[in-house]
């Protein structure tokens, strides 16, 4: 099917994510292979690098052949069982993989849908551990303003609640407790090596200031928290804003002094994609939950977990109903568990050297290449800044992005992105090359130099 034919019989039929009924997709995608996506929108094929590894999941791009064989394996054996009473290796295997990798402490996997399904089972676990230990007026959270975490009932109501995606259900999410972003921060360039050097740098009265507040507003209100949640590091969809890691040590100590459980939600930040696996190391915390989806499978089926530690846990089985109240039709699915399994062996094998893991070599090279691929869009007009952290890059503007104009303009030039408010941003796949993503930063580049000058 053409790629003009997808678009027509899309068009008022299928909704997109935030966009209206009758707005259709802007291209069809007729194959993917590696890190990039092969589109038409009826003017013919075009390949293109894939700014978005598809929403910050196929970390390692498509058609992976360890992938691809561990699914096919699966589907010849079974490709879904109930997890009610029943287990199954593939299960097993990933739950294995996923606590020999974490962060010390987070010894227990709950295995969920989707990443905001995940964030829903932790704001349940903490709200179960609040009434185990026998505070169960503790009912609501501390977030951070800019914060998002998914778009189900819960997890709307822990993001932005002013600028946030979610404003327009007031009467639909519970009402929580903010504190103001911490103050921006950016990773100095890294040296030579394998691995990112832990350098950052931030305004250091900001942070006083900003601790302040937290230390203010979670003393007012601790007798209501059950716990904080906040994506570590970097906040994603609220506007690709980095800060200090040091600040995340703050949000630990509150939770600590409370006995608040604090929840990580490394849903975009985790596997890698700021340069440490999990976001929370930059910063040397464990959190009590840590919540995982988008890489989880590379990209190939939706699935999420929550990571839980012993603590949580322990008192969560000792409660009046000892289990976690939340049990997906499909959670567990084998399919999906298979390739996460195999998607984690890819991610943590050493490199072709035996020095450092394939994804933190290859996250670092992401650092470097954005960041010289991208340096030309501050000489623009339009640019207030550009900014890298791992595999993640940021042009942000000083005006709304036009999006479908910005997109198409990067199209043409050989890159797909999804550009939102005033930002064009890539989190491209990890497998990309180094002339992929120098081809990637061009086509930034000059689609936002082409559209806004």
């Amino acid at each position: 099917m053409s790629g003009a034919d997808l678009l027509a019989r899309d068009a008022g039929l299928l909704w997109h994510p935030y966009a209206p009924l009758d707005a259709g997709a802007l291209y069809g995608v007729l194959g993917a292979r590696g890190a990039c996506l092969d589109l038409d929108n009826g003017s013919g094929p075009r390949t293109v690098v894939d700014g978005m590894a598809s929403w910050w999941s196929a970390v390692h791009g498509y058609g992976h052949p360890e992938l691809d064989a561990a699914a096919k394996a699966q589907v010849d054996e079974f490709s879904h069982v109930m997890f009610g009473g029943l287990t199954h290796a593939p299960a097993v295997e990933l739950a294995e993989s996923l606590t020999r990798i974490a962060p010390a402490g987070l010894e227990h996997v709950f295995l969920a849908d989707s990443g905001s399904i995940s964030v829903e089972v932790a704001l349940k676990i903490a709200l179960q551990y609040q009434a185990a230990v026998h505070r169960p007026a503790r009912q609501r959270f501390l977030a951070l303003r800019g914060g998002y975490h998914g778009d189900t009932s819960a997890a709307m109501s822990v993001c932005d609640p002013v600028d946030g995606l979610h404003s327009a259900f007031p009467g639909l999410v519970a009402e929580q407790v903010f504190v103001p972003r911490p103050p921006a921060a950016r990773l100095l360039a890294p040296a030579d090596g394998d691995r990112l050097e832990s350098a950052w740098e931030y305004d250091d009265a900001a942070l006083a200031a900003w601790e302040g507040d937290l230390e203010r507003i979670a003393a007012a209100e601790e007798g209501t928290l059950a716990g904080i949640v906040v994506e570590p590091v970097l906040q994603g969809a609220g506007g690709m804003h980095f800060y200090p890691p040091a600040a995340l040590r703050a949000l630990r100590r509150v939770a600590d002094r409370w006995d608040l459980v604090l929840i990580a939600d490394e849903i975009a930040t985790g596997f890698g994609r700021t340069g440490r696996l999990w976001a929370c190391d930059w910063a040397g915390v464990v959190p009590d939950l840590m919540c995982v989806g988008k890489a989880l499978t590379g990209g190939y089926l939706t699935l999420a977990a929550v990571l839980c530690h012993e603590r949580v846990a322990r008192a969560v089985a000792a409660s009046e109903h000892r289990a976690v109240l939340h049990g997906p039709t499909f959670m567990g699915n084998p399919l999906a568990c298979r390739v996460a399994a195999a998607s984690l062996g890819v991610l943590t094998r050493p490199d072709h050297d035996g020095g450092a893991a394939g994804w933190e070599r290859a996250v670092t090279a992401l650092h470097r290449g954005l960041g010289d691929a991208l340096a030309p869009a501050r000489a623009l007009g339009s640019v207030r800044d550009v900014r890298v952290l791992g595999g993640v890059g940021v042009v942000e503007l000083d005006r709304p992005v036009d999006v479908p104009a910005v997109t198409r303009a990067a199209v043409e030039a050989g890159a797909w992105v999804r550009p939102f408010r005033n930002l064009v941003y890539v989190m491209p796949p990890y497998v990309a090359t180094g002339e992929e993503i120098a081809r990637l930063g061009a086509a930034v580049v000059h689609a936002v130099g082409e559209v806004h000058g």
